[in-house]
């Protein structure tokens, strides 16, 4: 015959029993719950004992009462003909994936701390971390490499010149990661007044100073309204910066220089520079353009004075990516 409703969850199996300890005692306790004392057949010493109140005994929940006494010497067990109907909780690991209905887990079962509650993440994301999104309202991941914004300058270095020194020397990571290397002076000040900013490179760790620098630069100030000239060298052994610096502490200098790919072997190494300087009671601005006639690949730069120190400053080194 066919079933109707809900298949049972288990099939038939045998009726459990339970040995008592006997002693000279009328209560004692089942092993599992009944709904009343017609729930289970009891034996003391093999004899099938009448259920009901008045009778041989009473049974609710897992307590067992009989009418009288046993003796130590008795033996008694019963047999669990039914079990009382509870609420229970299933146990720890109990429910697996497959037994929770596709969408049954809404927003409503989900507490506010889900996330919070998760341990922070203390440093920037790698590229292969994954977060969710929403599109049009369905969740997705997403590596954070396709999100993270890619800077086009990476800041590699900052040199700070807190004390008078001869020159200031910038020998790692000039290689050929980038095409393009841009160095920001900012608030240069030096020892000597009308001294020039001057600047040479490193070839395989050595510095060059020998005559093989090109430079030329236009310059204007303030009192004139027109251009104001120009200064050029070639063969020279260093490339012309800046012009003519004051050593006021409020005259101090700033420049943006452009290292252009340093690590081609074909070409000749070129540099230009757009400087902003106080010349006296005179606002200076200036372009420079320079090469080291060699194709040798560069690793370093130095920054130095025409005379004197370089007593302060922050040159900051960036790749163009």
């Amino acid at each position: 015959m066919a079933y109707i409703g809900n298949q049972p969850t288990e099939a038939f199996t045998t009726f459990a029993t339970q040995t008592f300890s006997t002693s000279a005692t009328s209560s004692y306790t089942l092993d599992h719950a009944v709904t009343n004392e017609n729930e289970i057949a009891l034996f003391v010493n093999n004899v099938r004992q009448q259920p009901g109140s008045g009778k041989a005994y009473t049974a609710a929940g897992t307590a067992l009462t009989l009418s009288a006494n046993t003796a130590s010497t008795d033996t008694m067990y019963c047999v669990f003909l039914g079990r009382a109907l509870q609420t229970v909780n299933p146990p720890d690991g109990s429910v697996a994936t497959a037994k929770i209905a596709a969408t049954a887990v809404t927003g409503a079962k989900l507490n506010t701390d889900v996330i919070s509650a998760q341990t922070a993440l203390a440093t920037a994301p790698a590229d292969t971390d994954e977060l969710l999104i929403s599109d049009a309202g369905v969740l997705k991941r997403i590596d954070y490499s396709l999100l993270k914004s890619t800077p086009t300058h990476v800041l590699i270095s900052t040199t700070t010149v807190s004390s008078a020194v001869s020159e200031v020397n910038i020998t790692s990571n000039i290689d050929s990661t980038y095409k393009r290397y841009i160095f920001h002076v900012d608030n240069l000040s030096c020892a000597t007044n009308n001294a020039h900013l001057h600047f040479r490179f490193f070839q395989s760790g050595s510095i060059v100073s020998s005559s093989t620098y090109d430079w030329v630069y236009y310059y204007g100030q303030s009192n004139d309204s027109g251009f104001n000239g120009y200064a050029s060298s070639q063969n020279d052994s260093y490339i012309r910066l800046l012009d003519e610096v004051k050593s006021d502490s409020d005259q101090t200098a700033y420049l943006t220089l452009t290292l252009y790919d340093p690590s081609n072997t074909t070409t000749h190494k070129r540099i230009d520079s757009i400087n902003t300087y106080s010349r006296g009671g005179n606002i200076n601005a200036q372009r420079v353009g320079g090469r080291i006639e060699d194709t040798t690949a560069v690793d370093g730069v130095r920054f130095f004075m025409s005379s004197g120190n370089i007593d302060g400053g922050i040159i900051k080194m960036y790749g163009v990516a």
